[in-house]
């Protein structure tokens, strides 16, 4: 996964920022208008913030406010509290992947598309599913790890 971010993200990135650079080029120094960009920028737009999202998600590289941390003196006691942050994390973002799963659905079965290009709006919408999918899974691979590192930290240790 680590190599399709790699290549993906500063590809959707590029291709934003080419994109409006043409549409500033063309609106403010031609004067003239370039229809549909507006809409054809939609989609690596929202696809490069799910999947950024989708990716700081892999990394465990999100913003967190760990003010805890700093009153707790044990590792266990951060790792509980890092334990409880995952389990929360995971229900969460269940519960929100639960819901764009019911718009996946809506927009698969309306099949709506933009009203100047007649692009499939479908392609853009399924991003959030998609992406709060992959964002659940890795929250609930780090609540497994950070639960295993726990459970070690609590077997008392075998001393000869």
């Amino acid at each position: 996964m680590e190599r399709f971010f790699k290549y993906a993200l500063p590809l959707l990135i590029t291709t934003i920022a080419v994109m409006e650079f043409y549409q500033v080029l063309m609106r403010y120094v031609f004067e003239l208008p370039s229809m549909g960009l507006d809409e054809l920028l939609v989609y690596p737009t929202l696809w490069l913030y799910i999947l950024g999202s989708v990716n700081a998600a892999r990394e465990d590289s999100q913003i967190k406010a760990n003010v805890l941390d700093i009153f707790l003196k044990t590792d266990k006691a951060r790792l509980i509290v890092r334990v409880f942050a995952d389990v929360a994390s995971v229900i969460i973002s269940s519960w929100l992947t639960y819901w764009a799963w019911d718009y996946f659905v809506y927009a698969k079965r309306v099949w709506k598309s933009s009203p100047t290009l007649y692009i499939p709006t479908f392609w853009a919408e399924c991003a959030l599913f998609i992406g709060l999918a992959f964002m659940t899974v890795y929250c609930g691979g780090y609540l497994y790890k950070h639960a295993k590192q726990l459970i070690a930290l609590q077997q008392p240790t075998k001393e000869s």
